[in-house]
């Protein structure tokens, strides 16, 4: 099988995903199926995804599969009530990435998509709050930035400030 080059951003999520769920491995991503869902294919995950149902309604679908980890890579943010799924979730394993709340920003949202928004921007503290009273016990985590090539203030704080919040966690 041939690895598929990850864009930028996505090189830190495929190298935190390997270090804690090395492939081959059976993954449930949230989420529709992706360009992200290629990758981790490319790199010997099998991975099957959720059809893009409301998952604050309609997360039960999420214990039907049998699968060695659950995935959800920017997910949670889009949540009114993340805590339903991630008490609902069977498999005992949980790679997950959220972004982080910015001070010197407002929390995303799309002028034309009324489902692309944050309901959330995590601190890092609330969101292992909210994992361990869902039932997780985190393992490891781990942040990053993510600079962007423009001029001005926010661009230079991107560069030094943690924009990403990867955890890994088990039941």
């Amino acid at each position: 099988m041939y690895k598929i080059t990850p864009k930028k951003r996505y090189k830190h999520t495929i190298e935190f995903l390997q270090s804690v769920l090395p492939a081959p491995a059976k993954i449930l991503d949230l989420g529709v199926r992706n360009e992200l869902s290629e990758i981790l294919e490319s790199y010997g995950y099998t991975v099957f995804n959720t059809h893009g149902e409301d998952l604050d309604f309609d997360y039960e679908n999420v214990k039907n599969f049998e699968v060695d980890a659950v995935t959800s890579f920017e997910i949670f943010e889009h949540l009114i009530a993340p805590f339903n799924v991630l008490k609902t979730i069977k498999a005992k394993k949980l790679i997950t990435t959220v972004p982080l709340k910015l001070w010197f920003t407002s929390a995303y949202r799309s002028k034309t998509d009324k489902w692309d928004r944050h309901y959330h921007e995590f601190e890092d503290w609330q969101f292992d709050w909210l994992l361990e009273k869902s039932g997780w016990k985190i393992k490891k985590s781990e942040k990053w930035t993510s600079p962007i090539n423009k001029i001005g203030f926010r661009p230079i704080l991107r560069k030094y400030t943690p924009r990403y919040y990867a955890v890994y966690a088990e039941k």
